[in-house]
């Protein structure tokens, strides 16, 4: 019985927890980069909004910036075909 009334609250209070760690990861996602900043050929998969994001690098300073990756999708096959 004390499961069915702890459960529901222990899955609130998770899902809370993730809405408020994806908000704090958002703003750190650059959406574009700077005209200094070097691009890098790392490209990882953000665990937290499980997007693609490249590493640029500011010569000034040193700092990583992770800018979404703005892959181009691939064509299938058919695609080809038609055009």
């Amino acid at each position: 019985m004390l499961f069915l009334v702890l459960a529901p609250v222990l899955v609130v209070f998770l899902l809370v927890l993730l809405r408020r760690t994806r908000r704090r990861v958002e703003p750190m996602l650059a959406r574009l980069p700077a005209a200094r900043w070097e691009r890098t050929n790392e490209v990882i998969r953000d665990p937290f909004t499980n997007r693609t994001v490249r590493v640029w690098i500011d010569p000034a300073n040193g700092s990583r910036h992770y800018v979404p990756d703005r892959m181009r999708p691939r064509r299938s096959a058919r695609s080809k075909d038609l055009g």
